[in-house]
């Protein structure tokens, strides 16, 4: 398959979650969490989906792995319809879950493999060599005949890419792989995550890590209230703000009060506010940030200001800049 071939095909996806309240009068509710997407994936392609918690993501790949069904739309994966050709979809597919539920923690990872292998009708003449193949890649090797439930977060995480592996999909959904990994199993993850796009295989992604995208993907969409509001490379989607600085300050005791004012001054476009170890961290997205500079010192007049800075805007900037102006 050439590299500009289409690999998933995604057009004017529609999902509606229909449920009722009530024992006396029952009142029926419709929750729209996916509203008429469209975008592709190429094959050998990263591709990304940002978006807040309840923009639609998961929802999207349940339904592109055959999960859950649209209400509406159309999917195909390696040109077959996710609807009316489930099973041959699910033969070329992978999927990666981050958390802790979709393995068996009172058996080992040798066994949780095995059961997985014979789900997906890998034969059993190469089932085996697979597994240990696998348990070799994850760095598991020496703990695989150990019950699941003894292991850490982050070697569960590993079993979870050994589990979406174990059919050799040339195709593999990645929802928020790393979430809750400690940074060196994180770092591990993304390494691998690199390998088997080296090796030719298409991948999408979700995560809440602006870094981690910016750093894997090919292209990303931005995902709000159930619709794409940007599609891009990381590079393109920065370049959103390019006539946008960004004045970081980091202190302590920084307060709600003050950061309202700071919104309020005209030029401000975003602020966020985060922790750095034991510093607090603003970052003031502005037109001009010669102009806004001093503004913004003076309004945390009376915080401890430990330095002030202007750089050049991020990937999360962009995100946080398109979500926002959407809501």
């Amino acid at each position: 398959m050439q590299s500009s071939e289409t690999v998933i095909d995604v057009k004017d996806l529609v999902r509606v979650y229909r449920s009722s309240t009530g024992f006396i009068k029952r009142v029926k509710k419709e929750t729209l969490a996916v509203d008429n997407i469209s975008f592709s994936v190429k094959c050998g392609e990263l591709f990304g989906m940002l978006g807040p918690n309840g923009a639609g993501k998961t929802t999207t790949i349940k339904m592109m792995t055959t999960l859950l069904t649209p209400t509406s739309g159309h999917i195909t994966v390696l040109g077959h319809d996710v609807v009316t050709d489930p099973m041959e979809v699910r033969k070329h597919i992978g999927l990666v879950l981050g958390g802790e539920k979709g393995l068996y923690y009172r058996v080992t990872a040798r066994q949780n493999l095995r059961y997985f292998a014979d789900l997906y009708g890998v034969p059993m003449n190469i089932r085996e060599e697979r597994i240990n193949e696998l348990l070799r890649k994850v760095d598991l090797s020496d703990r695989a005949d150990e019950r699941v439930e003894d292991f850490s977060r982050g070697m569960k995480q590993r079993l979870h890419l050994a589990k979406g592996l174990i059919n050799d999909p040339e195709v593999i959904f990645l929802d928020e792989p790393t979430i809750g990994l400690d940074p060196q199993a994180a770092r591990d993850a993304r390494s691998m995550i690199k390998t088997l796009i080296e090796e030719g295989k298409t991948m999408l992604l979700t995560t809440h890590y602006m870094f981690e995208a910016d750093e894997l993907c090919d292209r990303i969409a931005v995902v709000n209230k159930g619709k794409v509001v940007a599609l891009d490379s990381p590079k393109g989607l920065k370049s959103l703000l390019k006539d946008m600085s960004i004045i970081e300050v980091e202190g302590f005791g920084i307060t709600a009060a003050e950061i309202d004012s700071i919104k309020k001054l005209d030029g401000v476009k975003t602020v966020t506010a985060s922790m750095n170890e034991d510093k607090q961290v603003l970052r003031v997205q502005v037109c001009d940030s010669s102009e806004l500079l001093t503004p913004v010192a003076n309004r945390l007049g009376n915080s401890k200001v430990i330095g002030v800075r202007v750089k050049e805007p991020t990937l999360e900037d962009a995100y946080l800049w398109l979500v926002e102006s959407d809501a």
